[in-house]
């Protein structure tokens, strides 16, 4: 069997390139300008090699009894690592993929193509604008892991864009975000205020040393109307290669205190990651 080969192609926001990864058969690394986007494993989909995506996995894991289908609406698809990891771990759901990059979409079905009767559904359109035309609750999750390059873009920060996630769930739905910043935490503690205007029901899920200021990185919000799991997730989460912290009720207010919630008018992109945060070579 001849060696897998790196693939580098020009996509419509930069440049991608897959590399194989030289200790499993068929997993492949996607990168876009030097940026590590997905991992996706063809043999075993439900391993999850980057530590955000293990946490909002767990976040799956407890939306629901363990094996029963869900409808899952992904705002940014990447290599589809976690439609792939639900299309196994939950036989029988319904997912939609909004990828903006066309481009890209056509890179990773050409090289990494989704199995049959997998049950996701890829669109290429922009993720405000399909979620305004997505059903009243239609999701029981939304993900959303949008990025622009490496920044989330503005229109998907807002008390508006907020509502517009709410309506989409159903009752009881969960709503996942995975978002990068470091100290002083203005994005994250400002996307924080703007989601509780919308959902009584908030944790933040991140490593001790981002929650320390230490390094800039990776975080996952989750929001919902109904209460969540936070004792279960913290075991989860404190139990993973890399632990990670649940933050919730009186400790993540007090992360929270101060912050003003973000409208359409005022709303910028998440910060530019620092040189070398999160880029390969």
């Amino acid at each position: 069997m001849d060696e897998p080969i790196p693939v580098t192609r020009a996509v419509d926001h930069g440049t991608a390139k897959l590399m194989p990864d030289v200790d499993r058969p068929r997993a492949w690394l996607l990168a876009v300008d030097g940026a590590p986007q997905s991992y996706v494993d063809l043999d075993d989909p439900a391993h999850l090699e980057f530590e955000y995506a293990r946490r909002l996995a767990h976040v799956l894991d407890v939306a629901g009894e363990p094996g029963e289908p869900l409808d899952v609406l992904h705002l940014g698809g990447g290599a589809l690592t976690l439609p792939r990891y639900v299309a196994v771990t939950r036989p029988g759901s319904r997912q939609w993929v909004i990828e903006a990059d066309r481009g890209l979409l056509d890179l990773v079905a050409e090289h990494l193509p989704l199995p049959g009767g997998s049950g996701i559904e890829v669109r290429a359109a922009d993720a405000r604008t399909a979620l305004g035309e997505a059903p009243d609750g239609s999701a029981d999750v939304i993900i959303a892991d949008v990025y622009g390059g490496s920044r989330v873009p503005a229109h998907l920060t807002s008390v508006e864009y907020a509502r517009s996630a709410a309506r989409v769930l159903r009752p009881g739905g969960r709503y996942l975000a995975n978002l990068a910043d470091s100290a002083p935490f203005g994005f994250l503690r400002s996307q924080l205020a703007t989601l509780a205007t919308v959902f009584e029901e908030l944790c933040l899920i991140a490593e001790p040393s981002v929650l320390r200021g230490r390094r800039f990185g990776n975080t996952v919000v989750v929001a919902s109307h109904a209460e969540l799991p936070v004792a279960t997730l913290a075991r989860r989460t404190a139990a993973d290669a890399f632990p990670a912290r649940v933050e919730y009720g009186d400790a993540l207010a007090r992360f929270v205190a101060g912050a003003a919630a973000v409208h359409d008018a005022d709303a910028v992109p998440s910060p530019r990651p620092p040189d070398g945060a999160f880029s390969i070579g």
